[in-house]
């Protein structure tokens, strides 16, 4: 007798979207900054507030329209990155609304001879056009590669974006913001960053095999060639450029420290990051020398209440430093501190204040949770993506996030010199709103590529059936 049995390929199941589980985190995500707009309401006035119904609709329709567009254009990509950016966005609505109902401020606005008007219904709006930003992003950037091919474009487009701030004239000091009709204040820097990641990438990937090479050892290190250190002079050069003639610290330590991790991560060499730091170092007590936007800055670091009265840093920061000590461990409850006396940053660079006054350390530490999930999650996508320009950018826009994060937070709580930049997704502005919505959403793609199963191969047209003869 014999038997014919055909062979049959078993197809493996493919790996789980996690689409619901992005659903059901941006529904927590959603209710969080709710019960936080409430309680702000209980404590300042009494009751309810009016808008909630209408803050709580928008933010969940924001919400649930970046869920469908990650659901129907990028399934695979990772669960956590919108959930957590959601969050961060609807608790900095809370908190611009909460410092909007300050009689404070009302008067300070007065007193400088302006119009106060409330920033809270602006973030919304910012808000909805970084949603849509990152909706056009999702959608229309079918495969991060792409982008790879404008590497010295995006080098041309950045070296714009820096330069441009100079031809406008300074606000509070530094030269960060350009001035457009119909659209205002704008902060090419935001954008920036995530130009210079390309740039970055496109170039490493290409060059990271000569900038690995090393011409001796000294003390454990592998020094790096004479002629491979044009690349980080020439960015080291042009951070100097822009902290001397637009006086804006922040940016040149953005750029230039996430040029260094980037650096770092494409030839895996320590003595990179050593340059980097001795660098950095070297330039920034240069310029601190002579310009006196940075010397002012520092003197508040080194001494906040020496210069109370004095300079406007000193005073911001010591409000600060004072409102983190006020809130101790817990806080003193939403809309029950005083951190609105730090001024008219309170809602931009030091919008941290109000969470360590009236959240507490424990606040303070969730929220710098939050950030550095996203981070972890944006590591996590560089490490398990399938090519080299997707690992450099994912990293690049990862280091860029941290570096920012770390700057401002390090600004307010006075273990670094202020910036003068913003809290990503928390603080008041359009620029950095809609920077970091782009941002989130190119990693999101990256995830979707590295995540999304590999394709079976195609069958072999010789194995079509094999026959087994028994007795």
């Amino acid at each position: 007798m014999s038997h014919t049995s055909n062979t049959t390929t078993i197809s493996t199941a493919g790996a789980p979207s996690r689409r619901n589980t992005e659903l059901a985190l941006l529904a927590f995500a959603v209710i969080i900054p709710c019960f936080a707009y409430a309680n702000v309401g209980l404590a300042l006035h009494g009751e309810m507030p009016s808008g909630m119904l209408g803050y709580g609709i928008g933010l969940g329709l924001l919400a649930g329209v970046g869920h469908l567009v990650v659901r129907k254009f990028a399934k695979y990509a990772d669960p956590l990155l919108l959930p957590l950016a959601a969050l961060l966005n609807g608790i900095g609505l809370v908190l611009i609304w909460r410092l909007d109902q300050s009689p404070r401020l009302a008067q300070l606005a007065k007193n400088q001879g302006f119009k106060f008007v409330p920033s809270a219904p602006n973030q919304m709006l910012y808000s909805a056009l970084g949603i849509g930003l990152f909706v056009a992003v999702v959608i229309f950037l079918k495969d991060h590669r792409i982008l790879q091919r404008y590497t010295y474009i995006s080098m041309a487009v950045a070296l714009g974006l820096l330069i441009a701030p100079m031809f406008f004239p300074a606000k509070f000091g530094a030269r960060i913001w350009i001035t457009l009709p119909g659209l205002g204040s704008l902060q090419p820097g935001e954008f920036a960053k995530i130009v210079l990641s390309i740039f970055f990438a496109g170039y490493l990937m290409v060059k990271r095999d000569a900038l690995a090479l090393a011409s001796r050892r000294f003390m454990g290190m592998y020094l790096p060639r004479g002629r491979d250190l044009g690349p980080i002079l020439a960015v080291w050069a042009l951070s100097i450029l822009v902290l001397v003639f637009e006086t804006d610290l922040g940016t040149s330590l953005l750029f230039f420290g996430m040029f260094v991790v980037m650096l770092y991560v494409a030839t895996e060499r320590t003595s990179w990051i050593v340059f980097g730091l001795l660098m950095s170092a070297v330039g920034a007590v240069g310029v601190a020398s002579f310009e006196a936007h940075v010397q002012a800055r520092v003197n508040a670091w080194l001494d906040p209440f020496g210069g109370w009265g004095k300079s406007a840093a000193s005073e911001q920061i010591s409000q600060a430093l004072m409102s983190f000590g006020s809130g101790g461990v817990f806080g003193a409850g939403w809309g029950q501190g005083y951190s609105d006396l730090i001024g008219f940053a309170a809602n931009s660079d030091f919008i941290l204040g109000t969470v360590g006054e009236e959240l507490g350390l424990a606040g303070v530490m969730a929220i710098l949770l939050i950030y550095g999930l996203i981070v972890e999650r944006g590591v996590r996508t560089a490490l398990a993506a399938r090519d080299p320009f997707g690992k450099l950018l994912a990293c690049g826009l990862s280091g860029a996030f941290a570096i920012q994060v770390f700057v401002v937070a390090g600004g307010v709580m006075g273990l670094i010199p202020l910036t003068g930049m913003t809290m990503p997704f928390m603080a008041y502005g359009g620029s950095s709103v809609l920077a970091n919505w782009a941002l989130v959403a190119i990693l999101i793609k990256i995830s979707d590529t590295a995540r999304r199963p590999a394709p079976a191969p195609a069958p072999s047209p010789d194995a079509e059936m094999t026959q087994v003869v028994r007795p």
